[in-house]
């Protein structure tokens, strides 16, 4: 008897000390999201940068981000956890602390429903609902695989990050526009942009603006225009739907689709244009084609 109650103490301070200290968050909220990894991501990222006093960090991938948000004499911790359950919806454990506070949480929550906790599920709760918003904003339909064909093009060179890509595009198209205009030179296609750099970890990116041009050798010599030719490849391919600004989601479906089916690919997205963003428009009824290059490929 004098054991058994021995023991039972001694498990009882045990799961005491991992609860007060050890246990790194004060309260976990669990939600079914209805959309992939990486457009959860960025549209997480967009909708922190409407309130006014948080930040946010994307840590070891996709699926895993930091948020810091300052409420009253509070700063608040969120860590969202995102795990692909579908090609379509992500299960969503989000893991909140109080830094100044915390041991004052943990010794509440049990007994009755705190102004932490209802602060945390309404913070989750307005995500989820911008994130839904969002969602109706674009369309992404995976086509399968395709052959992208190669061109001559007249091409600008940016370096930005996702979230204005478009702002590049649209500096662009009345330039390149201008110059082929007003130089006689013969387009051969639609606009597109061939990334050639994507930092996963910071969204940042570097890409081409072309114009497919018939290849000729009176081209003018003119200052931020490059001549090169395109190489086009076997490629994953998917189209979008909506504004451009966020046709990165896209991307993000041929990657869950190359992971799912282990197939290797270049992660340089390449894009092209059906419509102009310049003259506005309801935005579902633009068109892109977006395709990602399968590896290790002869040229």
């Amino acid at each position: 008897m004098k054991k058994g109650l021995t023991i039972t103490i001694a498990i009882l301070m045990v799961a005491l000390l991992w609860y007060f200290l050890i246990k790194p968050q004060d309260y976990q909220i669990r939600v079914v999201a209805k959309s992939n990894t990486g457009t959860i991501n960025q549209a997480l990222k967009a909708w922190n940068n409407t309130l006014p006093n948080a930040t946010v960090r994307q840590l070891n991938n996709l699926g895993n981000l930091e948020q810091k948000v300052v409420t009253g004499d509070s700063t608040h911790i969120y860590n969202w956890n995102i795990t692909p359950i579908t090609d379509s919806t992500s299960q969503l454990i989000v893991n909140v602390k109080d830094e100044d506070h915390s041991m004052g949480n943990k010794l509440v929550i049990p007994f009755y429903d705190s102004d932490f906790e209802k602060q945390s599920r309404k913070t989750v709760t307005d995500f989820i609902e911008s994130l839904n918003a969002h969602r109706k904003e674009f369309k992404v339909t995976f086509m399968g695989e395709d052959n992208l064909p190669s061109t001559y093009c007249a091409c600008v060179e940016h370096k930005t990050t996702q979230i204005t890509k478009a702002f590049g595009m649209m500096e662009s198209y009345p330039f390149l526009n201008s110059v082929i205009a007003s130089n006689g030179i013969q387009v051969n296609g639609i606009p597109f942009i061939e990334t050639t750099d994507w930092n996963m970890q910071n969204d940042s990116i570097s890409f081409n603006f072309c114009y497919p041009i018939i290849k000729s050798d009176t081209l003018p010599q003119i200052k931020d225009i490059i001549y090169k030719e395109f190489i086009g490849k076997k490629s994953l391919k998917a189209i979008y739907n909506g504004n451009y600004m966020t046709s990165d989601r896209a991307w993000y479906t041929l990657l869950d689709y190359a992971e799912e089916k282990n197939i290797a690919i270049e992660k340089n997205p390449i894009e092209f244009f059906f419509n102009n963003p310049n003259m506005g428009g309801d935005a579902l009824r633009w068109k892109a084609e977006v395709f990602m290059p399968l590896a290790d490929q002869d040229e």
